[in-house]
Order: structure tokens, then C-alpha cells, then sequence
């Protein structure tokens, strides 16, 4: 969460394994519902910080499973859309695996009735190039 409050998307993408896969099961049309790869993620939130000035998480509540590498986080996040200064205030359900310290597996159930129209060119260029 540090990473993308810092707006440090390398350090993010970092963190997953090459072969990570990233899963939006609630994506509307036009936007990726899943991503293999590091290099896919990378290009999915390259252009995160341009859309989206994320303030803080002031809810991060993390549930285990009964598998030692994966994870359920409910969070929320705040800020404020960049090309509007709208605030912007999103829950998310996540479902998280990582192996050798790295995500293997994200499986993200975020609404996506509140995604800022700023955004939507830029994944439904992702989700062609995907």
C-alpha cells in the first residue's frame, strides 16, 4: 500500500512474480478481466497515478485463510480524481496469494460503478493490448 500511495508503480509491480496473474471478475466491458504476467500488470498501472491521487487506506482489514499463502484484505481507499479533483473513495474485496514473497495470484472484486471516466481510454487500450 506504501508503493502506490508513493505513486511508485515499479515498486508495486515489483512485488509480483513474473508469471503472476491478476483477475477482475466484476470488470465492466472495455476493461481487462484478467492479466498474466508482470509485464501485463505493469502496463495495466502505468498510467494509475495520472488518474487516480490516492491519499490513504483508512480501512485494511486482513482475514486468513486455511492456506498459509493466501489472504483475503476488504480495504478501502481515498483521494481524489486527478482530472476532476472529485474525491475518490473506493472498497475493495481482494483475494491475495504470494509464493516466495512474490503475488502469484490477485483476484481483485472492486465496484466498478465508481472507476473515473478519466480512466476508461486507458484500459480499453490495456485490455486490446492484453
Amino acid at each position: 500500500m506504501r508503493t502506490l500511495l508513493n505513486k511508485d508503480i515499479d515498486g508495486w509491480v515489483a512485488l509480483c512474480d513474473e508469471r503472476a496473474v491478476f483477475e477482475f471478475p466484476f470488470a465492466p466491458e472495455g476493461y481487462p478481466k484478467r492479466l498474466e504476467g508482470r509485464a501485463a500488470v505493469a502496463g495495466y498501472l502505468r498510467d494509475y497515478p495520472d488518474h487516480i491521487d490516492l491519499h490513504a487506506f483508512p480501512h485494511v482489514e486482513i482475514h486468513r485463510t486455511g492456506r498459509a499463502d493466501t489472504i483475503v484484505v476488504e480495504m478501502s481507499a481515498t483521494g481524489r480524481i486527478v482530472t476532476s479533483g472529485a474525491p475518490y473513495a473506493m472498497d475493495y474485496v481482494v483475494v491475495m496469494t504470494a509464493v516466495g514473497g512474490r503475488i502469484t495470484r490477485y483476484r481483485d472484486y472492486w465496484n466498478p460503478l465508481g472507476v473515473p471516466a478519466s480512466m476508461d481510454a486507458a484500459k480499453t487500450r490495456t485490455a486490446r493490448e492484453g
